[in-house]
């Protein structure tokens, strides 16, 4: 007779990956426009309550007006002031989720490159993540639960010509993602980074401008011959995706997944 073996738990068992993250608080920054808002809405309608962080305090009030923001909690704050870094880490205190969103772009040749520019984005796509993380990390400890997610980007794991400061932040996001996973581990806290190639968003649109100038093109020959080049997928990609993928990490079911990066990039790391 031969053995029947009965499956046990995990990914071969019979339950559903379920996004239910009721009795979750969730810190989202960048929560008023792009990829931050889309992760604030996602998160809400898992039934989490969202913290939802930016400087554009009117997008923050549209957010918490949608009908899907679940009446999201708006923290107004400048993530490349010191006053509001500090205000950024007492907004984390108590966060069971932390997703690290703000960012911004700016191309320019390093030779043309302001370094109070330089300065500034490396304070919002660097500092800042530290910072929130450092305070987020003694609730997630003291309750055995946690999860960061850190939106990075391609440009964390691939570098480009232009983006002198922007390729330099995501790399040390990504870094410094990966020290917060090995320093979690024990404490049931997970850290990754989701890392999108380009997204239909005001910032991707701002930088298609910027590129045209730089390389003195048209904006579609800059979203054709540069930002597409490398992708075998020839499409942006939505802000709703991204959010969907930190959504899953957000899960109880994701609890393994940690230290990683997840390329959201249409193959262009396949290269």
């Amino acid at each position: 007779m031969t053995e029947q073996l009965t499956p046990g738990p995990g990914p071969a068992g019979p339950h559903s990956v379920a996004l239910d993250l009721t009795g979750r608080t969730a810190l989202v920054t960048g929560a008023a426009s792009g990829i931050g808002r889309a992760c604030a809405l996602r998160l809400a309608a898992a039934g989490a309550k969202v913290r939802a962080a930016d400087r554009d305090a009117e997008g923050l009030r549209a957010l918490q007006d949608a009908e899907s923001g679940g009446g999201a909690q708006p923290y107004p704050l400048d993530l490349t002031d010191p006053d509001g870094l500090d205000a950024a880490e007492e907004a984390a205190a108590g966060a069971d989720i932390l997703v690290n969103g703000a960012g911004a772009q700016l191309v320019r040749p390093i030779e043309e490159f302001p370094p109070a520019d330089f300065r500034r984005l490396l304070t919002l796509m660097l500092e800042a993540p530290f910072r929130l993380v450092r305070g987020a990390l003694p609730h997630m400890y003291e309750q055995g639960w946690g999860r960061i997610v850190n939106i990075s980007s391609v440009h964390g794991l691939r570098a480009s010509p232009y983006k002198s400061a922007y390729v330099s932040a995501k790399h040390g996001l990504e870094g410094l993602s990966k020290v917060t996973a090995l320093e979690g581990a024990e404490h049931g806290v997970t850290s990754n980074c989701v890392s999108p190639a380009y997204v239909r968003t005001p910032l991707v649109e701002r930088q298609i401008a910027d590129q045209a100038a730089a390389h003195g093109i048209s904006a579609d020959r800059v979203v054709s011959e540069i930002l597409l080049a490398h992708s075998a997928l020839k499409r942006l990609l939505e802000p709703e995706e991204v959010a969907e993928s930190v959504a899953y990490l957000c899960t109880p079911e994701a609890s393994f997944i940690t230290g990683a990066s997840l390329p959201l990039d249409g193959a262009w790391t396949a290269h």
